[in-house]
This record gives structure tokens, sequence and C-alpha cells, in this order.
């Protein structure tokens, strides 16, 4: 897979094993909300359904994604600051119209592989986990999980010190630095910025709304869509039917403790 997105075929399907036991350790330890509760809502990816919008200027669950976070969207401080002690930053921003990679501009991306002969389009974006280790670990307590399913970073208290990213299994977090909190109270050694990523349209939910990205599917292809959005045992219903019915597998169920993001395919993740 696209090596600049940081998910490697073998970080796809082994990272989730390397943080498991670390986010069982501290479910415990910084929010109530995180960990899943019933009722929480997860989306189901078919990849034996998913085209990649191959016959549209942009993948249709990326434009609505980027079309719903736009105004979100980080505008740094130029001239940007290098992270202290540190001689380096983080900036995406002369690089925001990409699509092909996750970033603080793009939320959602679509990466194609070929495995075995076969072409497969898979959508990417956070996972969110059952439990995550983001939201137990952060250090400025920025991370909650929702028992909608959402992992959502506080951009008003995020510093930027990136430990989501270090701690998640597919590394999806991005940082932007030049912008947020941490502007006010250089220099600090821990920080350097406000971390992004999807939320799963945690502001939409609360207001009965699906996500952006799956409503964009659906009206690409109605019934057709790769794309499913329900609770929990709903999606995982439909995702152990749907496996049987294509001899496939499913991702997300069980990796890293679970996630509300389920993929299935004919393809085993191991290859």
């Amino acid at each position: 897979m696209d090596s600049k997105s940081g998910w490697t075929r073998r970080s796809f399907l082994k990272k989730g094993a390397v943080v498991t036991a670390v986010g069982a350790a501290c479910v415990s330890g910084i929010a109530e909300t995180a960990s899943a509760k019933s009722g929480t809502y997860s989306t189901l990816i078919d990849l034996t359904k998913c085209d990649g919008c191959k016959n549209e200027p942009m993948p249709k669950c990326v434009e609505a994604c980027r079309t719903v976070n736009q105004k979100r969207f980080p505008e740094p401080k130029e001239p940007i600051k290098d992270l202290w002690p540190q001689k380096t930053h983080d900036d995406w921003s002369k690089k925001r119209e990409g699509t092909d990679a996750l970033s603080p501009y793009n939320w959602t991306t679509v990466q194609r592989v070929e495995v075995e002969g076969e072409e497969l389009f898979i959508p990417r974006r956070c996972m969110h986990c059952d439990n995550p280790p983001c939201a137990s670990l952060c250090p400025f307590g920025a991370l909650n999980k929702y028992s909608d399913g959402s992992v959502v970073i506080n951009s008003g208290l995020c510093m930027g010190g990136a430990k989501c990213k270090s701690v998640c299994p597919w590394h999806v977090p991005q940082r932007q630095s030049g912008v947020g909190l941490y502007m006010s109270l250089q220099p600090i050694p821990a920080g350097g910025g406000v971390m992004y990523k999807c939320d799963l349209c945690h502001d939409r939910l609360k207001n009965g709304q699906i996500p952006a990205c799956v409503e964009a599917c659906e009206k690409r292809l109605g019934k057709k869509k790769p794309l499913f959005f329900g609770e929990r045992e709903e999606i995982l219903k439909i995702a152990h039917e749907r496996a049987k019915e294509i001899s496939g597998f499913i991702y997300g169920e069980k990796e890293n403790g679970g996630t509300a993001t389920l993929y299935v395919s004919k393809v085993p993740f191991d290859k």
C-alpha cells in the first residue's frame, strides 16, 4: 500500500496487536467516555463494492469529508516556529489540496492496491477503536471516546504532542504546527500544534445525521453502495452475513480490541 500514508500491508494487519495490550490497560485511566457503550454506531466498508469513484474527479467520500470539515481546517500563523527542542515542525498547509494521504486537511483517503491480480480500493480514515489508546494516553486530555462510537480530538485543548499518533496502530492523526494552544505557551517540551483526524462526523451524529462520507456514497450508488452505517450490532450482523456470502473476511471486529470501522473483503487481510 501507499507508504506515504503510513498504512502499509504489514501495519494494516499487524499493528493492531501492538497497542491492544496498552489500550486495554489504560481504558480506566482518563475519561469515562474512553470506551464504547451500548447503542454505539459503526461503519462497514465492503471492499468488494468500492470502485474508488474512478470516473469521478475525486472519491465522493473524500470530497464530502473535505466539504463538511473545511471550516475546521487549520490556518497556521507564519512563520511557523520549529518544535522545541527539535529543529523541525509539521506543515501540511502547502499540500492542503492533496487527497492521496491522511493529513490535517484530508481526513479520508482512498488507497488503491493490487492483491493477486485483483484491484482493491480501500477507503481509509480513523478506525474509532472501542477502547482507544489515543484517548486514554493523551497527556493533555484532548481526546474522548463518545458513546456514539466516535473518537474526537478537542482542538481547543490539543497541543500537538502527537502521543495519539505514536500509540495509534495505524498512525492516523496528523499534526499541523503554527496553530493551537501551544502558540501561547512556547517553549514547551511537549507539543507543537494541533492533531487532526476524522471524528466520525460527531456533530452530525448529534443532529441525527449520518457521516458525510456514507451519505455521499449512498447518493452516488444507492443500494450498491460499499459504505454502511448504523448501530454496532446491526452493522456486525451485516458484516458477518456479507463475509459468509462471499466466503470473505472481516477486519476491525477484533483488531486492537475492536473498532467502529469494519471492513469486509474477499481477499484475506494478511495478503
